[in-house]
């Protein structure tokens, strides 16, 4: 009876089934040494090998690596060559241990995809790059979607890709084709580097410095216009990216403001949205070309205001997520410091009701946009009857003003709200006192 209990543990042994008791008595499988990871001691799913001699995780020992070690974990090495080798005789005796022991619920391990090189990168950048120069719109094409392929099989290709120079090749190339004579021929090869643009981003500042120009902004608007829900979503987060950097920032608006039918085009896209992504870049663009100190400025806001801006971004501040509700409002504070905006707020039932309701109630920039906003159309209340400023009373600001006072804010807000609780209080005798209690007791308050 001994010998064969022997004979049992050899062959288990022999097998790679190393088993222990759990606290409960019952047998447990144990993961072979040789199969786990020296990082993370899992077994390895993609196992590697260094110029070191020791096999790793695949996602594991590029964490490592990426995170500027250059060094073997477990030697402490310095590594020749940081690209890791497929070990692919571990990866097979893996799989053939997870199928010999799928009794215990272990499922067989993939065969990985080999993910791209630097080198293959390399190469297929400076074949876009010749096909950039000679015009080649159909060889450029082939070998933008080549690499948007491979960039979207894993983030561990995307990574690669993107810090080879991608961003920057294909932004060059958007800037050539775009300066070409017939934008119709070339508007495929020039959807398709785009795409791979947004796959790419954030870019880097020599990437944005390519398509900070009349033609590639031109046909990013051109996109913008154009029935394609994915074309018209890839040029609005194009043109965020390029109105979000400090560097670019000015150029771009100043291209912007000189391109008929922007505006428009941004306007449609939050009227008719493609999704809350696009909506919220859109809005982003928006509030940095009104708030800008461009000649051009209020011309964008008039523009606005007569597409019928006001309704429509108080329609989505009713019931909308915290960062588009922040960028709604900023664009509408924008919009309010022109006469023809105020007064189409002050004539809109929900402006009041809707900016007493956000103070206090979404975040800190919500907070400091809705008071703004209320400072500016109640400082600019011309009527004796105190028209916003009665209404603003009716609906609970002069308590939800108080109480913000109390939590404190920033200087420029707290500045503000003091000047609307002296305008509001002035008017108090003819709204009846409002219990604050009843106001505020399903307000979601910040301490």
């Amino acid at each position: 009876m001994m010998i064969s209990s022997w004979r049992k543990r050899r062959a288990a042994k022999r097998a790679g089934k190393e088993q222990q008791r759990n606290e409960n008595g019952e047998m447990e499988l144990t993961i072979p040494r040789d199969f786990r990871c020296p990082i993370s001691l899992d077994l390895m799913n993609d196992p590697v090998t260094l110029s070191s001699g020791i096999t790793y995780d695949r996602e594991s020992i590029e964490k490592w690596i990426e995170a500027g070690n250059f060094t073997c974990p477990l030697t402490n090495q310095v590594l020749k060559s940081l690209e890791p080798i497929p070990n692919h005789v571990i990866r097979r005796k893996i799989q053939d241990w997870c199928i010999e022991n799928r009794s215990y619920g272990i499922e067989r391990i993939p065969t990985p995809r080999v993910p791209i090189s630097s080198v293959e990168v390399s190469g297929i950048l400076s074949k876009i790059d010749v096909a950039r120069k000679k015009f080649d719109t159909e060889g450029c094409r082939a070998l933008v979607a080549k690499l948007k392929a491979l960039a979207k099989e894993s983030e561990r290709n995307k990574r690669r890709i993107a810090t080879n120079g991608a961003g920057t090749a294909l932004s060059e190339a958007f800037a050539t084709f775009t300066a070409a004579s017939s934008f119709a021929e070339n508007a495929a090869v020039l959807e398709e580097i785009l795409s791979a643009l947004i796959t790419m981003s954030p870019l880097d500042g020599e990437a944005k410095g390519y398509l900070v120009s009349a033609p590639a902004i031109h046909c990013l608007i051109l996109f913008l216009s154009s029935g394609d829900l994915s074309r018209r979503r890839n040029a609005v987060l194009a043109l965020k990216e390029l109105v979000s950097s400090m560097e670019d920032q000015r150029k771009t608006l100043n291209l912007l403001s000189d391109i008929e039918g922007a505006i428009e085009a941004l306007f449609k896209l939050i009227k008719n949205p493609v999704c809350s992504t696009s909506t919220k870049a859109s809005l982003t663009i928006i509030y940095h070309m009104i708030t800008s100190s461009s000649s051009t400025s209020q011309k964008q806001v008039t523009k606005l205001v007569n597409l019928g801006v006001v309704p429509l971004l108080l329609e989505t501040l009713v019931d909308t997520e915290r960062a588009m509700c922040e960028k709604a409002l900023g664009v509408l504070d924008g919009i309010v410091d022109n006469e023809q905006g105020r007064e189409r707020a002050c004539n809109n039932a929900l402006t009041i009701p809707v900016l007493v309701k956000k103070i206090l109630r979404v975040s800190n920039s919500a907070t400091e946009f809705s008071v703004s906003i209320l400072y500016k159309l109640c400082k600019n209340e011309q009527g004796e009857d105190g028209g916003v400023i009665v209404e603003a009373l009716q609906v609970g600001a002069f308590q939800k003003l108080l109480l913000l006072l109390q939590l404190g804010c920033v200087d420029k807000t707290k500045q503000r709200v003091s000047e609307l609780l002296k305008m509001l209080n002035l008017h108090r005798n003819k709204v009846e006192c409002v219990d604050p209690m009843d106001q505020f007791k399903d307000l979601k308050r910040p301490f």
